[in-house]
C-alpha cells in the first residue's frame, strides 16, 4: 500500500492551503490607499478600532486573492466590498450584543463642561447613524460621503438598484424619526 500511486480524483488526506506570496504590487495598492479604505470602515463601523479590525481582515483576504484581483480594472472596489462584507459578517455573528450609545449619562455622574459643545448636532447624526442597521449604514456612507450612484452601490453590496433605494429611503426615514425624537426630548 505505501508508495503505490492513487487513481485520479482520491482524496490524499493532504489539504493545500493557499499561500500569500509577497507582492510589491499589493503592498503599493495598500500603502497608496490604506487612509481612504480605514476612513471608509470608519464610517461603516461608527468605530476606529473595528475599523482597523475589518480593514485587516479584509485585506488579508485579499492578499489570498490578489493574484486574481489585480487583473480587474477596479482593485479598490474589490476591497471596499471585503470591508462591506467582513463588516456585514462580523455584525451579524455578534448578534446585536453590542452595547447600546445612551443620550444621558448614568445618574450619579457630575456634568463635565464641554468646549466641543457646537459639535452637538454632528454627535447626534453619528450616535444616530451608529444606530441604523449596516446595511442601511452602509449605503447612505456609499451614496453620500462616497457619492457613488446607486448602481455603483448595488455593484458594492451585492445586491439590486432597487434594494439600495428602498434601503436608503428606509434609514433616511429612521434618521428624521431618530433626530426628531432626540429633539423633542431635549425641549
Amino acid at each position: 500500500m505505501g508508495n503505490r500511486p492513487r487513481p485520479a480524483g482520491v482524496f490524499t488526506g493532504v489539504v493545500q492551503r493557499r499561500r500569500w506570496e509577497p507582492d510589491g504590487e499589493f503592498d503599493a495598492f495598500v500603502t497608496a490607499r490604506m487612509g481612504a479604505l480605514l476612513t471608509y470602515a470608519h464610517l461603516l463601523t461608527g468605530d476606529r478600532h473595528a475599523a482597523e479590525d475589518v480593514v485587516q481582515t479584509a485585506l488579508a483576504r485579499t492578499a489570498l486573492a490578489w493574484r486574481g484581483v489585480r487583473d480587474r480594472s477596479n482593485p479598490e472596489g474589490y476591497v471596499r466590498r471585503a470591508i462591506v462584507t467582513t463588516h456585514l459578517n462580523t455584525w451579524r455573528s455578534l448578534g446585536r450584543r453590542r452595547e447600546r450609545v445612551v443620550a444621558d449619562p448614568p445618574e450619579g455622574v457630575a456634568p463635565v463642561h464641554d468646549e466641543t459643545a457646537g459639535w452637538d448636532e454632528r454627535d447626534a447624526m453619528w450616535r444616530a447613524l451608529a444606530e441604523l442597521p449596516p446595511r442601511q449604514r452602509a449605503v447612505l456612507v456609499l451614496r453620500y460621503y462616497e457619492g457613488l450612484s446607486e448602481a455603483e452601490i448595488a455593484d458594492t453590496l451585492g445586491c439590486a438598484s432597487g434594494t439600495v433605494k428602498s434601503q436608503a429611503a428606509k434609514a433616511l426615514a429612521r434618521l428624521r424619526q431618530q433626530l426628531t425624537d432626540r429633539e423633542d426630548a431635549s425641549r
